[in-house]
């Protein structure tokens, strides 16, 4: 069923919660289990037995209906179930509150209820009407989030760094390096040559590459318009919502609920996992995005209500077929040929980074190359990890984490954009206290310090408490949602 809550989930506000929420324990471990026969408890904090049932909601609340949900996905979600709980814990230890003017302060200055740049009461109602929320519930949930943002800022509030390191943070970010490169590219587009024979042969020999699964669907958009003849979304939208979703999960036909509900005009598409259609073009009408989402799909569940930025959609799986592409189709010689220099470029990087590790290329197998090859070899100031003008952020971030009067290989991860790099040299900046930045980086500072003291209290929340977590409960939770 679609939860209150879970539309509430779906929100600016409940991302930014339950980001909040996830900071301090996103590296937090599995501590120690218990395998006793009790499926009813997921995991004891010291002596509180936290209810499988509530972990199972937190899912439910943090998860979209449509969204794959995988063993990886249930122990994240473990960990900051387990965070959020240790949060609360921690709150009513140091026994933080939040007065009902405080909470009123926070509400009214709430940009997503405003108009015209003053707290509107119809806007609110409207937003809670929008998500089919109880005001007491959500301003329950409000004054809990602020109790546990002031116990982080407890945690890390105060925290002054030193001028000597916010000048270390500037110079991890805005050092300049002079860099030479050969572009690579030069080489191979003189050098990578395939004849029609080559390209046959490769195309027989993986034929299997070039299938293509395509799906057809017949779908829905559930509209206001078309569920309650309103224009306005209003709580009978979202109960009708509710009731679709409930119908689905009862195993009823598409025919049923377009029966019931008095649905017309159902479209019929059919895509590859990359949107496009059988004529290589792609799916109009909906955002790309959306029809990635539609293609996982599958014969399991071929019936499922997917709610994609706000917007509902009965999606019907009608048809998988594999379809054999012809080395003569629409893009197919030109798949072959990226993939034989794919292959040819990973050879000569893998030759080449053998080398540079073996201490066995140094600048004047640069330079020899360079000659060999007739290519030229440029000369770029770079300043700063985020100077992407002439080079990709990731290709700079590589420069800047190797060290100086070295050759590097580099390349993105298409293996489009290839290059050699010696770094010629590094010049150490630094940042003057009347700078109109200082207090950008004396805050970048401020937070690298704040990540510190959240991992240390990390270590220290779980030397506090006793963390036992029910594996079998676990277990039966991951091979439920498989």
């Amino acid at each position: 069923m679609l939860g209150k809550i879970r539309k509430f989930s779906s929100t600016i506000l409940a991302k930014v919660f339950l980001f909040i929420i996830a900071i301090p324990f996103v590296f937090w471990g599995m501590g120690d289990l218990f395998r006793s026969g009790n499926q009813n408890t997921i995991v004891k904090i010291d002596d509180k037995n936290i209810p499988t049932k509530e972990f199972v909601e937190y899912v439910n609340i943090y998860t979209s209906s449509d969204q794959k949900i995988n063993d990886a996905l249930i122990e994240k979600l473990l960990r900051n179930f387990i965070g959020e709980k240790l949060l609360v814990e921690e709150i009513e230890d140091f026994d933080f509150k939040l007065s009902d003017n405080s909470l009123r302060e926070i509400i009214t200055n709430e940009e997503a209820f405003k108009k015209n740049n003053l707290f509107s009461r119809t806007e609110y109602e409207k937003f809670l009407v929008k998500n089919s929320l109880n005001a007491v519930i959500f301003e329950n949930n409000l004054s809990m989030e602020e109790k546990k943002r002031q116990l982080l800022n407890y945690i890390g509030g105060g925290i002054a760094p030193s001028n000597y390191f916010v000048n270390i943070v500037y110079n991890e970010i805005k050092q300049k390096r002079n860099v030479q490169i050969i572009n690579l590219n030069d080489i191979f587009e003189k050098e990578i040559k395939f004849t029609d024979d080559q390209i046959k042969n490769y195309f027989e020999k993986n034929k299997s590459d070039f299938e293509e699964l395509y799906k057809t669907f017949k779908l829905k958009k559930l509209t206001p318009k078309n569920l309650t003849a309103n224009d306005n979304y209003t709580d009978l939208f979202f109960k009708k919502i509710d009731e679709i979703d409930d119908m689905i999960v009862q195993g009823k036909k598409l025919s049923n609920i377009l029966s019931r509900f008095d649905l017309e005009n159902i479209e019929l598409i059919t895509t590859d996992k990359i949107g496009r259609n059988k004529q290589f073009k792609k799916i109009e009408n909906y955002p790309n995005d959306l029809v990635l989402k539609i293609f996982d799909i599958n014969k399991d569940d071929p019936l499922l209500l997917i709610e994609h930025k706000d917007t509902y959609f009965i999606v019907n799986l009608v048809q998988e077929e594999m379809i054999s592409k012809k080395i003569s189709d629409v893009g197919i010689k030109n798949k072959i040929l990226l993939n034989l220099g794919r292959n040819v470029k990973r050879e000569f990087f893998s030759s080449i980074i053998s080398k540079i590790n073996n201490n066995e290329f140094k600048k004047i197998d640069f330079d020899k190359m360079a000659k060999v090859k007739n290519v030229e070899i440029k000369k770029i100031n770079l300043d700063g990890r985020n100077d992407n003008k002439l080079l990709k952020k990731e290709l700079v971030a590589k420069i800047y984490s190797s060290s100086p009067k070295n050759v590097i290989a580099i390349s993105d991860i298409g293996l489009t954009e290839n290059y050699l790099v010696y770094i010629d040299s590094v010049k150490n900046v630094n940042i003057d206290k009347n700078s109109e930045d200082y207090k950008k980086y004396y805050e970048l500072s401020k937070l690298k310090i704040t990540e510190n003291l959240y991992s240390s209290y990390n270590h220290y929340l779980e030397k506090k408490y006793n963390i036992d977590i029910n594996y079998n409960a676990l277990n039966t939770i991951k091979n439920y949602t498989r």
